[in-house]
């Protein structure tokens, strides 16, 4: 392996390739046959890192073909145009945004990610199938509840049971195609045993979050978007807020988080002294799913157990259960 940096911008039809150590620009198709002239052209000194951005559906197979022959780097398309930006670069072409990624993959020497799983892309297409069926559910009640005809009803009450079904299908492909993997369906009971959250949410932030286990907390925070951003210039003190990160992710651990702040006897604390404190509900809330989400990757990096049992009619948190099928039920 070189430490060289190879820069792939990639669009419906085709990647645009830059080589940074001699500057060799070329173009493949975005297909199978493209992929494999792709490796060819690499040959087998293979670069440090190849930087790419995500463009929603066009970099899927780009992945699935090539994250275990290739060092690959995903970027967040936001960090490489601010790179471009700070070296200068105002035009923005297929050409010259490959080659600002190799540029920003050596500038910042980036590491090549971890493997991804190989079913990765069968998860986000049923889980963006889910979604979908969720917001046909949600617009099927408001118009069921606007409607007065009865044979308007009818059809809307017929159209909402057959998503519901299919939701419940995929629910079941979404588990199953999951616990495909025994590290995966350990990780999914070890997150469902905190209280508060449920399959759905277990769920999907595995789906969402594979590293989870493997991050540090500030980490497992920043990606979900829960990290309080702190805006401070000399004697000035902004409000700090919360930005970016994985909006499904943050989207399922707010009603969890709700649960939890009438379920959970120490988030149900936390949460109380939050609010005596003065602090604004929302903030109070994202601090609860920031907890949340914390001690789901504890739990699943030291494969322990939440659970909570009645000693003494006081109800005790036991965080560390090392052998499960000890535990009382």
């Amino acid at each position: 392996m070189t430490n060289d940096s190879v820069g792939v911008d990639i669009s419906k039809d085709k990647l645009d390739v830059h080589r940074l150590s001699d500057g060799a620009f070329v173009q493949f198709p975005n297909s199978k046959t493209g992929f494999q002239k792709l490796r060819c052209w690499i040959g087998s000194a293979l670069p440090a890192r190849v930087v790419y951005e995500p463009t929603g559906a066009y970099h899927g197979a780009f992945e699935a073909a090539l994250a275990d022959h290739l060092p690959l780097v995903k970027v967040n398309p936001k960090h490489a145009r601010r790179f471009a930006e700070s070296k200068g670069q105002l035009a923005k072409t297929d050409r010259a945004d490959a080659r600002a990624l190799a540029q920003m993959g050596t500038a910042h020497e980036l590491e090549p990610d971890a493997p991804v799983a190989k079913d990765r892309p069968v998860l986000r297409e049923l889980q963006a199938a889910r979604a979908a069926l969720i917001k046909d559910k949600v617009r099927l009640q408001n118009q069921l509840d606007r409607q007065q005809q009865r044979l308007t009803q009818k059809l809307t009450r017929g159209r909402l049971q057959q998503v519901v079904a299919d939701l419940l299908e995929l629910d079941h492909a979404i588990r199953a195609q999951l616990e495909t993997c025994p590290n995966r369906k350990r990780a999914l009971r070890l997150i469902q045993s905190i209280k508060g959250i449920g399959a759905v949410t277990a769920t999907t932030i595995l789906i969402e979050m594979p590293e989870i286990g493997h991050l540090r907390k500030k980490a497992v925070a920043s990606l979900a978007g829960v990290a309080p951003i702190t805006r401070q210039s000399g004697r000035w003190r902004g409000q700090s807020f919360i930005q970016g990160g994985r909006k499904p992710l943050r989207d399922a651990l707010y009603l969890p988080a709700i649960v939890a702040t009438q379920y959970n006897p120490d988030l149900k604390a936390q949460y109380k002294r939050m609010k005596a404190a003065g602090k604004p509900s929302k903030v109070a809330i994202t601090a609860i799913m920031r907890k949340l989400l914390i001690l789901a990757n504890t739990l699943v990096k030291e494969d322990r157990e939440w659970v909570l049992v009645k000693e003494d009619r006081e109800w005790v948190e036991i965080r560390a259960v090392e052998n499960i099928l000890n535990c009382p039920v």
